[in-house]
């Protein structure tokens, strides 16, 4: 490829430079959350938020976790596809727990909270397959 000016070397850096952007940022990052709620033994509440970072995420990734990837790159139809899977990957990271229990006329109230704080995670999307890893 060569330029007006006759300088195809700046041409042909130019277009490294494209072509290595575009591999090296084919990741994305997306934060994520997960509560669950659980009331008397019965499953209260369970929420699991997913979006995208508007800013870019510090650390290195951890343990990944690799999905088939029937949608392209839709992330959230991916973790609610697999979501026995992901939700079983979120608890071995690591989860806040919260439990308070009482005891009134002899009856037992309990409320147990799991939390998974909002986290970074790196998302690879690849023609088959997605990989999921948090950053630390």
């Amino acid at each position: 490829m060569r330029s007006r000016d006759g300088n195809s070397n700046f041409s042909l850096r130019l277009c490294s430079i494209l072509i290595f952007n575009s591999l090296a940022l084919n990741a994305s990052e997306f934060l994520i959350s997960y509560k669950y709620i659980v009331q008397n033994s019965v499953i209260y509440n369970e929420t699991l938020l997913i979006s995208r970072a508007m800013t870019k995420c510090e650390g290195t990734p951890q343990r990944e976790l690799i999905l088939q990837n029937r949608n392209g790159e839709d992330l959230k139809a991916l973790v609610f596809e697999n979501s026995q899977e992901f939700i079983e990957y979120i608890h071995e990271l690591g989860l806040h727990v919260e439990h308070k229990e009482s005891t009134v006329n002899l009856q037992n109230f309990s409320t147990t909270i799991l939390t998974l704080k909002t986290t970074c995670f790196k998302v690879d999307f690849n023609d088959n397959f997605a990989t999921i890893a948090p950053l630390k």
